[in-house]
């Protein structure tokens, strides 16, 4: 009897419509190709002028070549030559020199700085737009204006001085003031965009983590150290990357401010570049190996800075 009821009711169920599950949605060809086509132009010329010619680069480091045109394989002669030279250590020194302070205090001022223009004080958008005014102001200008400052006999730095009773320090004429001022200037330059990534990241901060913290009766110190340095770890991270490429690719306010000097006191890997390749005597192979040391080394402590940082978020 079960099985004589049950076969109508079986027979209805498999007569009954089935619902049909959920699909994919699949867009058309040209929808899926549609970003690929907006990036492609700029890809195009990065590749094109970017990628090319870094690749280019490390062939160009296996030969020599004094005009430009004609070449003449000369193997890893490029590469004994420039670690035998006391200039490139020296230009090394001084750009790992730079790097590290330029990177230190830009990271340490632009959060400081930040931090008080995150703040409802009165001219506040004054002020954001002070500071940044110099990263949009041309790097040539502002060495010759800087350099004008700094002039030890007429500069207006020095003439104020002098008439407060306290001489006129040769600010570009002694190698170790020299770098102190390379170092200030690029400082100036530079601190305004990195202060904006600092602001990005306190404004994305939710704010009840302050009024949760300041209900249980946290100081504005301890906010700072246990709620904003924290979860300000990864845009600081981006500041450091960021601040660390710009200080070891520094050359052109340099170059305007102190030309390298005094006696090559500020003179750094770009500029070493720069000189064996366009200045004579013309050596684009010795030129074109400094360059790919100076690009294994700046990726290498790209890549340490990450997996380090990345180390810690985990932690």
């Amino acid at each position: 009897m079960t099985a004589l009821t049950g076969a109508p009711a079986q027979r209805t169920a498999d007569r009954a419509p089935k619902r049909p599950g959920r699909r994919r949605s699949v867009k058309p060809w040209n929808q899926r190709i549609a970003p690929y086509l907006f990036i492609l132009p700029n890809m195009l010329i990065f590749g094109v002028f970017v990628i090319y010619p870094a690749i280019n680069n490390f062939n160009i480091s296996l030969y020599d070549s004094s005009n430009g045109r004609d070449f003449t394989y000369a193997g890893g002669k490029n590469y004994q030559e420039l670690f035998s030279s006391d200039e490139f250590w020296a230009a090394a020194r001084h750009t790992v020199v730079f790097a590290v302070c330029f990177v230190a205090l830009t990271t340490v001022v632009s959060i400081g700085l930040a931090l008080l223009l995150n703040q409802k004080i009165k001219g506040r958008a004054f002020f954001r737009t002070v500071f940044f005014l110099p990263v949009v102001l041309s790097p040539v200008v502002v060495g010759l204006v800087w350099g004008w400052i700094f002039e030890r006999n007429n500069g207006l730095l020095n003439t104020l001085l002098d008439a407060a009773g306290l001489g006129k320090p040769g600010w570009l004429v002694d190698d170790t003031l020299a770098m102190g001022v390379v170092i200030f200037v690029g400082l100036w330059m530079h601190v305004g965009f990195y202060i904006l990534i600092i602001l990005a990241g306190l404004q994305g901060i939710d704010p009840n983590y302050y009024e949760a913290a300041r209900m249980d009766g946290a100081s504005s110190w301890q906010q700072l150290r246990h709620i904003t340095l924290p979860l300000l770890r990864p845009t600081t991270m981006v500041v450091v990357i960021l601040s660390m490429i710009a200080g070891f690719q520094a050359f052109d306010y340099i170059w305007t401010l102190t030309g390298g000097g005094p006696v090559g006191g500020t003179t750094l890997m770009i500029q070493y570049i720069y000189q064996n390749a366009f200045q004579s005597p013309i050596q684009y192979g010795l030129a074109s190996a400094a360059a790919v040391v100076l690009f294994c080394s700046v990726f290498a402590l790209t890549v340490l800075n990450y997996l380090y940082n990345q180390r810690k978020e985990s932690a």
